[in-house]
């Protein structure tokens, strides 16, 4: 990629990404590997959530944090607030709550807050923007669940619920709705603190498990005393203070409800006239830019390619935020963006901290009869979600230092082609358009 040739004659670029989680972070970081190009990123908190800990938070094992100053390239701005509103024809952000600071604490200021455009109402211009808001949770759809259940797909919900936790008797009855990813480790992880827990899976557990793994996964449970109950009768149909009821009928004592069914997405993108999937997705090519508008490019949970979204996951959101940034990277030199073709090389489950498993899964994200399991496997995925963080510290330190060759999928292609007919090709420009001042 040429990033670095004849860019002292160019205008300097300037490039907005919204979110700093894995993607965001990540695409950040990487954009600084053209001198001339200016990185600013907004997000709502001034530290990072290391959200596949969130769990651990949850069984008070690890804070789930980390700092942005550690984080993220002398050259990334750190703007510390919501957006509200992306203006397109203008190429604008309407930002709500904003505080600019500098990044990783490296620059002249030490890091400190910058006394300018603070306050309501503040806008932020931008000549590309990488649209990386990632995934919350959804609106539950069950009666109770929204006023007695306790989601934990952020910090904020995350420390909720560990207050209502150190609050509740180790006896009483801890109910996990959901035996997805997130539903199966909180479960491990709260039974192993001594916990009495639930894991009402509403049908089957693991879902994206090979049954091998499964199995393994069920019998690990089972020794931490966790009730797992499956099938459609056991999908909670209404939550109240005290108890959850299933779908047939049978009424469980629930202290604390912990809810783990389902992720959304901020409707950011759908507001701002920008079309999306079902969920709320931006919809891609397969460079990752909007089908709607060449200088917006779509990273990690939020971005949609092709209508074949990839599995809403870290592993992901990685590769997605490189390639957002290379695609920005390429258009700012006048060169053709190329598609996407990560592929995935399994699921990591802690359960508990003394053991885990490691599924592995074809390119094409299928799980395989092959796992890692117990003690090994907590080794794995401790070592997985340490070098999340390690990964996104070196490309801030050395920009373009990710690389997942080894990872592609050369079969997503001929998926595409499969799914629509027709050969995927790119169907946003792919030269620039004249830069906005």
């Amino acid at each position: 990629m040429t990033t670095e040739n004849n860019t002292e004659n160019r205008a300097e670029t300037k490039v907005v990404v919204i979110g700093g989680g894995y993607a965001g972070v990540m695409a950040a970081n990487r954009l600084t590997r053209d001198p001339r190009v200016r990185v600013d990123l907004v997000n709502p908190r001034p530290e990072f959530v290391d959200r596949v800990r969130l769990h651990q938070l949850a069984g008070g094992t690890h804070a789930a944090t980390a700092d942005y100053r550690e984080l993220l390239a002398g050259r990334v701005r750190l703007v510390v607030g919501s957006v509200t509103r992306i203006d397109t024809a203008a190429h604008e952000l309407e930002l709500a709550g904003t505080d600019a600071r500098e990044g990783n604490g490296r620059t002249q200021d030490q890091g400190q807050d910058q006394d300018q455009d603070q306050g309501q109402g503040r806008k932020l211009a931008y000549d590309y923007l990488v649209y990386a808001v990632g995934s919350g949770s959804a609106d539950p759809g069950v009666p109770g669940a929204a006023e007695f259940a306790y989601p934990l797909a952020d910090l904020e919900e995350t420390h909720r619920l560990r207050t209502v936790l150190d609050d509740t008797p180790d006896t009483r009855t801890v109910t996990v709705v959901g035996a997805g990813p997130t539903g199966i480790e909180t479960a491990a992880e709260l039974a192993e603190q001594g916990r009495r827990v639930t894991l009402a899976a509403g049908g089957e557990l693991g879902p994206y498990l090979h049954p091998k793994g499964r199995r393994a996964v069920a019998r690990r449970l089972a020794a931490l005393g966790v009730t797992v109950l499956t099938g459609p009768g056991a999908r909670v149909a209404a939550v109240s203070r005290e108890s959850v009821t299933l779908a047939d009928g049978r009424e469980l004592p629930s202290a604390v409800t912990v809810w783990t069914v389902g992720f959304g997405v901020p409707d950011l993108a759908a507001r701002s006239g920008l079309r999306t999937d079902a969920l709320g997705r931006l919809l891609t090519d397969e460079t990752l830019t909007s089908v709607d508008d060449d200088r917006i490019v779509a990273a990690g949970d939020s971005a949609a390619p092709s209508g074949l979204p990839l599995r809403m996951s870290c592993q992901a959101a990685l590769p997605l935020g490189a390639h957002a940034a290379d695609t920005v990277l390429h258009r700012i030199a006048g060169e053709r963006a190329t598609p996407i073709a990560m592929g995935f090389a399994g699921q990591c489950l802690s359960l508990g901290r003394r053991a885990g498993l490691f599924q592995v899964a074809r390119k094409d994200d299928i799980a395989r009869g092959i796992h890692l399991a117990g003690r090994p496997a907590a080794s794995v995925k401790e070592y997985v979600c340490a070098s999340i963080v390690k990964q996104l510290t070196r490309e801030g330190q050395k920009p373009g230092s990710l690389t997942w060759e080894w990872l592609k999928d050369p079969k997503r292609a001929e998926r595409l082609r499969a799914r629509t007919g027709t050969a995927t090709v790119p169907t946003a420009p792919t030269a620039p358009t004249a830069a906005h001042s």
